[in-house]
């Protein structure tokens, strides 16, 4: 039986409910910490492509400075995708700029945001070996989970 194209995990309900409760911009610096933990396994492949760097870097941008233009967010995601379209024969980094462009997406829809992280997740996956594979997702999206909880605490 094939793996599936996406991770799926107990968490994701759990996920799903705590996005619903949170504000964007909190959402916006968990998706791109989400994101820049799998960054390498796209950069290792492409050294000399920054799309997706840059497009988790428009998502802090806004963040710090609160300025939306949409197509700012809108180039940088489309970018990032595209980037992951270049590496389409590897999951992992494919995976990883896909996070990215998600990332950066949360600005504009708060619920890109578990996009993003299940992006993460399935770059987690698809970079360790067979044997270790639904391991490495499991923990990423626990990590995902508390990281959650844990933003969540830090805005209030």
């Amino acid at each position: 039986m094939a793996k599936p194209k996406l991770v799926k995990s107990e968490l994701d309900q759990q996920i799903a409910d705590l996005v619903a409760e949170t504000d964007k911009k909190t959402l916006v610096i968990w998706a791109c910490d989400c994101a820049e933990r799998v960054l390498p396994y796209f950069e290792e492949k492409r050294t000399d492509d920054q799309r997706p760097r840059r497009a988790i870097e428009a998502g802090r941008k806004w963040v710090r400075d609160g300025v939306f233009k949409m197509a700012d967010i809108r180039g940088a995601s489309l970018a990032a995708h595209a980037a992951a379209r270049d590496v389409a024969d590897d999951g992992a980094a494919r995976s990883a700029a896909r996070a990215a462009g998600q990332a950066v997406a949360t600005t504009h829809v708060p619920t890109h945001s578990i996009a993003a992280a299940i992006y993460t997740a399935t770059a987690a996956r698809e970079s360790a070996s067979p044997a270790d594979a639904e391991v490495a997702a499991a923990q990423e999206r626990h990590w995902q989970y508390e990281h959650l909880i844990e933003l969540r605490g830090q805005s209030k």
